[in-house]
């Protein structure tokens, strides 16, 4: 099931550049363009081997797992036929790797934070959680990775605008800049982006894939 007002369209596709090297996350709706122009083709890992597929293959395979592996699928439905989403796309063409830092916004924020309280160590859904600057904006703390965490209501109302220690309260962990995009480790937890985990081996890899 998908939030309201999003599709299969928007679920996630790592990209890989032509030597197979991980290069971004996209929708899939900008996949499937990216494969309809065959500047890109499918690769779909089974038994750690990769299959490469282009669009028109794709859709053979599509209307086979439609009807057997259904439920392994996110599924996009054209006019005359349905698609299943890739998890993985590569550029037949690019070699370089972007060299981008880890965008700082609110969803990395949560997602590097797990969604917890970083003074009581709860859990909440995004709507219930606020950011909080450890050392406060009064005192000359900044606006960053390293001084900005996740904090529920009730903690950031008793903290106010104290440091941790004035209020007596001790961070779950130090906030830090993260290697790679949060949101990006946070999916490989799941079983459906299990094929993710042999591009992105973190000894090497260690930059920003784009959600």
């Amino acid at each position: 099931m998908f939030a309201p007002g999003v599709t299969a369209l928007d679920s996630n596709v790592l990209v890989l550049n032509r030597h197979y090297a991980p290069v971004r996350v996209v929708s899939a709706r900008r996949a499937f363009c990216l494969l309809f122009k065959r500047i890109a083709e499918i690769v779909h890992v089974q038994d750690r081997e990769y299959i490469s597929y282009d669009f028109d293959s794709w859709r053979e395979v599509s209307e086979h797992r439609a009807r057997y592996e259904r439920e392994h699928h996110e599924w996009v439905r054209c006019v005359r036929f349905e698609l299943a989403v890739p998890k993985i796309v590569r550029l037949l063409v690019y070699d370089r790797l972007p060299r981008q830092p880890v965008k700082f916004n609110r969803r990395n924020i949560y997602a590097r934070d797990g969604n917890r309280c970083q003074y009581c160590g709860r859990k909440y859904s995004t709507s219930e959680l606020t950011l909080d600057h450890v050392v406060p904006r009064s005192r000359g703390g900044g606006t960053d990775w390293t001084n900005i965490v996740c904090c529920c209501v009730k903690c950031n109302v008793h903290k106010g605008g104290r440091t941790p220690g004035e209020a007596h309260m001790k961070l779950v962990a130090e906030p830090v800049k993260p290697k790679r995009s949060p949101v990006v480790t946070v999916k490989l937890t799941s079983e459906k982006y299990q094929s993710w985990k042999q591009f992105l081996d973190v000894a090497y890899w260690n930059v920003e894939l784009r959600d």
